[in-house]
């Protein structure tokens, strides 16, 4: 742990049941922690009982392991992620705290949406991808292919994947070297998890062993011997040895990708130089729960070192806190130690007021940049305890679960008594759901899956005065939509209030937007900006807190069903304000420019818009028709149909809303012979001649007056 040069912190990630927790159950036999018998049927990461029922990762799980390479011990940190889409925040906040990821792919389903999905979040946070190829023998024993076919269909393989990590690395200035895979250079593997062989260009050089002789005892059912010959995790490991960044090769690398602080400070310099003497600096990637020691903050130790009794600053909090006891991740176990240094991945317990991102440390410093989870939630639940006793612990229960999960976000209605839950899909409000039963013993009905919707303006509105209950303050506002790149910067958190105003201007600027707008930016709420074109008003300075607060309100509850606006540019042009502070105070600004948005919204002819999947399904020939015909059935549409091998792939998009119980609907139809996955894909506007219907349903749903305003008459 003292020597840098010698950890390697990893990931493993890939599509969901490519084999990640198998091959990491293989490395752990090799490195002696698991027994060699039961690896890759013990599945040693999938620690909780509905990851073991289900056979899918749900939590991010950590592991030390140490690895003889060129006869120095190797400390390796590895991280294992889930696969599938509904957990995907757990990769984002994986990759903040490791330097490389190994990329797992299917021989024989390729590289898939989710590939390169966790491909970009790697990439993003400036981590060195590898890429092992699993399940070659099936290439071998079920699809028969001979060594030439063979070779083919990997070389396919590796050339989609890099053709994505080039499209992915062009645009990031850091990155200097060729970071694609390649056999020759050793950075691609091959095998199989489940029985537990490998090999790589390095590895064939080392014991002589070429895909011939693996075809060969593969084929006489040697299994055993090939795993003895070429074990599997001895070609994993020197490749992770050989290819990934020690911690002093990538921190000065990532530090300026993921922190904007001053890069001249004592603090940037140790931070480069993974200095185990210099002040404490800890990025908190995952909360976790222990019955015993309570909240477990695990993170990745960018300087210093961190031991019990320290008393730390946590980003965004007041105070100190202490540090109870400090340990390494050995899968579901956790070790304490005395003192973890730069490099490595630390457990620590007392940090009570760290999230998942916050920045440790021992001076008050720059935070890192906030770790951007790509996705949206898209479907909502509401829960209550089934005994009113229960509802204090179901309260402070729901709000653990949006500690330890940042993509969940709990909302507690105080005029229905419900609480929502909203998350990224149906499986992911599912686990929460049994979660909170299983391990909080909380009996909970939860109501059916609501999808969420967002409502945007179409077009530029003309100006609207909105005016306080009082009469004597006026405000004079217009609406336009912003472009969707400006949005996507937005969402990507390259524009946002917390940085500086030059930078922030130049962002908007290469966005699309023009200079004389993005020098007057007021305020970022969501995805909508609020310009100040105003000139010289007096007491606008002192009003602008409370104008800001009516504007937020008016976002948050759009007024065609009260679902958030997205993608609104709002200027406010002009505005007559009582000369007395006793005449403009909340109660007159807040409405007044409540009112004055929303109809501004309501004359750029707002619209209410639908999360949207993309939906790929890999079936047989034979039941192809009855396939597609469930998409469209959806009110989605097709928009390729291909063959791949001897399955016939159809990729189109449907609305998140029509995909509720599509997994039953699609097995019938296809004599569950179809696989599928589905992604999500933002929104887009709802069609006309549902919107009437659509609209009443949720103000019905919310309490609200069925009708609307009068003047929504475009609809």
């Amino acid at each position: 742990m003292d020597k840098p040069e010698n950890i390697r912190n990893i990931a493993i990630a890939a599509h969901v049941d490519h084999g990640k927790t198998t091959l990491t159950d293989n490395l752990l036999a090799g490195a002696g922690m698991i027994s060699q018998d039961t690896a890759g049927e013990q599945l040693a990461m999938d620690t909780e009982e509905d990851e073991q029922e289900r056979g899918i990762t749900i939590d991010a799980a950590n592991v030390s392991m140490t690895h003889e390479y060129e006869d120095k011990n190797h400390l390796i940190n590895l991280i294992d992620t889930p696969g599938h889409v509904d957990f995907g925040g757990d990769v984002t906040r994986a990759m903040r705290a490791v330097d490389g990821a190994l990329v797992v792919v299917d021989a024989v389903e390729g590289a898939m949406p989710q590939t390169e999905t966790v491909l970009r979040q790697a990439l993003r946070e400036g981590v060195k991808p590898t890429l092992f190829i699993n399940k070659v023998d099936r290439l071998i024993s079920e699809l028969q292919e001979g060594p030439q076919e063979m070779q083919e269909r990997l070389l396919s393989v590796i050339h989609d994947v890099n053709e994505l990590i080039r499209g992915m690395t062009e645009e990031m200035d850091e990155i200097d070297d060729d970071w694609t895979v390649s056999v020759e250079g050793g950075t691609v593997g091959f095998g199989s998890a489940l029985y537990k062989w490998g090999v790589s260009m390095p590895s064939m050089q080392r014991t002589g062993m070429d895909f011939g002789d693996i075809i060969e005892l593969e084929r006489a059912d040697k299994r055993q011997e090939l795993h003895e010959r070429t074990p599997l995790s001895d070609v994993v490991l020197d490749m992770v040895c050989e290819h990934f960044p020690n911690p002093l090769d990538a921190q000065p690398r990532r530090i300026p990708r993921i922190w904007r602080g001053d890069a001249d400070s004592d603090i940037a310099e140790t931070m480069r130089l993974v200095d185990e003497d210099g002040e404490l600096v800890l990025m908190v990637t995952d909360i976790g729960i222990d019955p015993h020691a309570g909240e477990i903050a695990a993170g990745r130790v960018f300087s210093g070192t961190i031991e019990k009794g320290q008393e730390l600053y946590v980003s965004g909090t007041a105070g100190k806190n202490r540090v109870q006891s400090v340990g390494i991740y050995m899968g579901g176990e956790r070790e304490e130690v005395d003192h973890v240094p730069a490099g490595n991945i630390a457990a620590v317990t007392g940090l009570k007021d760290a999230i998942a991102g916050s920045t440790v440390s021992s001076v008050e410093m720059t935070p890192f940049e906030s770790i951007e989870h790509i996705s949206e939630p898209v479907i909502t639940k509401s829960v209550e305890a089934r005994n009113m006793d229960d509802l204090p612990k179901l309260i402070e229960t729901l709000q653990q679960v949006a500690k330890e999960d940042p993509t969940i976000q709990i909302e507690i209605n105080e005029e229905t008594g419900e609480h929502l839950i909203s998350g990224q899909g149906e499986l992911h409000l599912e686990v929460i759901g049994q979660r909170i039963e299983r391990n909080q013993g909380i009996p909970i009905n939860t109501g059916e899956p609501i999808v969420v919707y967002r409502e945007a303006p179409q077009e530029a509105s003309q100006e609207v005065e909105g005016v306080s209950p009082n009469r004597h303050n006026k405000f004079y506002i217009t609406v336009q939509p912003l472009s969707d790149d400006i949005v996507d910067e937005i969402q990507l958190g390259n524009v946002s209030m917390d940085m500086p105003e030059l930078e922030r201007r130049e962002a908007l600027q290469e966005a699309g937007m023009d200079k004389d707008t993005s020098q007057n930016v007021e305020q970022i709420h969501g995805t909508n900006i609020l310009i100040d074109d105003t000139k010289g008003i007096q007491h606008l300075n002192e009003t602008m807190e409370l104008v800001v607060e009516g504007l937020e309100e008016a976002l948050d509850d759009g007024p065609l069903a009260a679902e958030p606006v997205s993608g609104a540019l709002i200027r406010l042009h002009d505005a007559k304000l009582h000369e007395d502070t006793i005449h403009r105070g909340p109660a007159q600004v807040i409405p007044a420019v409540r009112e004055a948005v929303h109809r501004a919204l309501i004359d750029g002819e707002i619209r209410l818009l639908e999360p949207i999947q993309d939906v790929r399904i890999d079936v047989p020939s034979e039941h192809m028709g009855a396939a597609s015909g469930e998409i469209q059935g959806r009110r989605g549409r097709v928009d390729d149909m291909y063959q791949e091998g001897d399955l016939m792939v159809i990729e189109g998009i449907a609305p998140v809303e029509e995909m509720i119980g599509f997994s039953s609907d699609i097995r019938s139809a296809t004599e569950g012979r179809a696989s599928w996955n589905t992604e999500n894909a933002g929104f887009r506007v709802l069609v006309d001649n549902l919107q009437p219907e659509k609209i009443t349903e949720i103000r019905e749903r919310k309490g609200m007056k069925l009708e609307l305003p009068p003047s929504v008459d475009y609809i």
